[in-house]
């Protein structure tokens, strides 16, 4: 991967909290609870995750960069989802959990030495992966999750129209009357 290269994936990567936030507020509060299916998040799950995976990135990241060669605890975003009992945990203090992670994670990228993005780490289901690749992999997860948000607001959607205003037949001649109309109508 080139410098330019990196760099793009790097402000990606930084900006991704915003995008976040950004498409959230396409998404009426009222649908943030529902679930698509039993196997699939809510809203309010995946930002639970994305805040869970953003802590688990935050020390993975380091130690790479300070320790080299070591093999990093697997996350299990789906045992984590079903025993930390995301449904009573706050999604405002989630957002920001997910935003100073990763802008204390991109600050500290974007300073590292060239030589340090050929550190490696063994991952249990990925095998020995490099800081380079890591952040390939990281800067497309937020994005992701925000397809999966619009993927259920649009099931979301279908079950729940939005409710059309009534609409008030045309009169023909809706417009009040003239001041001559009105005269003449006075006089005779």
């Amino acid at each position: 991967m080139t410098r330019d290269e990196r760099r793009q994936i790097l402000e990606s990567f930084g900006r991704a909290p915003v995008l976040l936030s950004t498409a959230l507020r396409r998404f009426p509060k009222k649908m943030w609870l529902y679930k698509p299916s039993p196997d699939r998040w809510s809203i309010h799950e995946i930002i639970l995750h994305l805040a869970d995976s953003e802590a688990s990135s935050y020390v993975c990241c380091r130690r790479q960069i300070a320790e080299p060669g070591l093999t990093v605890a697997e996350f299990d975003p789906a045992r984590w989802a079903g025993t930390l009992g995301y449904f009573h945990q706050s999604t405002r203090e989630a957002l920001e959990v997910i935003r100073r992670l990763r802008r204390m994670t991109y600050q500290l990228l974007v300073s590292v030495p060239d030589p340090v993005w050929l550190h490696t780490v063994v991952h249990p289901a990925h095998g020995e992966i490099s800081l380079e690749r890591w952040i390939e992999r990281q800067e497309r997860h937020i994005p992701h999750h925000i397809e999966q948000i619009q993927l259920n607001y649009a099931i979301w959607l279908q079950a729940n129209p939005p409710r059309k205003p009534a609409v008030r037949p045309e009169t023909r001649d809706a417009s009040p009357p003239s001041r001559m109309a009105t005269l003449s109508a006075q006089t005779c």
